[in-house]
């Protein structure tokens, strides 16, 4: 089995314009379905995730000038196992993250490093 790492995420225009323009008791109802589709899916695919992952914070930006503060895209992530890079992919395809206007999710391969 392989290891993949996906990285889960959502424009942070979509997600400003989703809080500015739907109603809190409608955000409610959306975020409680998304949340119980999500359980499903995860529950459905255990025995593949090496690690369920987390939801992603605040960035601070390294670089040789200095740190700074910035925002980004990446909401989440997870780790998990599968034969291919194509069957990995096939796993993630009905992820109900997706269903999230202009979401996505990038999926990269873990190589196993030689003498580690």
């Amino acid at each position: 089995m392989k290891r993949f790492f996906a990285l889960f995420s959502i424009p942070a225009s979509v997600v400003d314009e989703w809080k500015k323009s739907t109603p809190p008791e409608k955000m409610n109802a959306a975020a409680e379905e998304m949340m119980g589709a999500w359980k499903k899916w995860m529950t459905d695919h255990e025995k593949s995730l090496v690690d369920k992952g987390k939801p992603l914070g605040k960035t601070k930006r390294l670089t040789a000038n200095g740190v700074s503060d910035v925002r980004n895209d990446l909401n989440w992530y997870l780790i998990l196992e599968a034969e291919s890079h194509e069957a990995a992919a096939k796993m993630l395809a009905d992820h109900p993250h997706l269903r999230i206007p202009e979401s996505s999710v990038e999926l990269m391969e873990i190589p196993d490093r030689p003498g580690m």
